[in-house]
C-alpha cells in the first residue's frame, strides 16, 4: 500500500506534510482534492477509518461553512458529507493514508504517527520551525 495525501498545494500545512512524507523516503500518491474530490463512498470510508465525528473534518475558514449554516447541531452526518461533496473546499486537509492508518494531519506533525518509514535528515516547516534534526529525529 502506498502513502496517499489529499493535498491542497495552496495550503502551507498541506505542503509541510508533503515534505514530511518525502523526508521519510516515500513519494506519495498526491490527490489534489479540489481538482479531483473524493466521491461520497471514498469520503465516508476516510471518515470511518479516522474514527472521529464528521464535523471534525469540516473546514470553516475561507469556505461557505457559515453561509450554508453547517454549525447547526441538528444537521445529520449525511447532510455534512453532502455539503463536503458539493463543496470540496469544506474538506479539511491534508488527509494522509498510509499502511499504519488514516489521519487528518493538522498540525502537520500528526503525520509522524502514521508514517511507516523513518525520517532522513533535517527538515523545517515553511515558517522555519525545525521539526526533524540532522539524524532524522523528531524534535516536536
Amino acid at each position: 500500500m502506498t502513502t496517499t495525501i489529499y493535498h491542497n498545494p495552496a495550503c502551507g500545512t498541506s505542503r509541510n506534510v508533503l515534505a514530511l512524507i518525502r523526508n521519510s523516503h516515500a513519494e506519495p500518491r498526491i490527490i489534489e482534492y479540489l481538482k479531483t474530490p473524493p466521491n461520497r463512498a471514498e469520503l465516508v470510508e476516510l471518515i470511518a477509518h479516522m474514527g472521529g465525528p464528521v464535523c471534525d473534518l469540516l473546514r470553516r475558514k475561507d469556505t461557505p461553512y457559515d453561509e450554508l449554516g453547517l454549525d447547526n447541531p441538528a444537521l445529520s452526518d449525511d447532510a455534512l458529507i453532502d455539503a463536503m461533496i458539493a463543496h470540496p473546499i469544506l474538506i479539511n486537509r491534508p488527509i494522509v493514508v498510509t499502511p499504519l492508518g488514516i489521519a487528518l494531519c493538522r498540525p502537520s506533525e500528526r503525520v509522524f504517527d502514521i508514517l511507516p518509514t523513518p525520517r532522513r535528515g533535517a527538515l523545517a516547516k515553511e515558517d522555519g520551525e525545525t521539526i526533524v534534526d540532522v539524524p532524522g529525529k523528531r524534535i516536536v
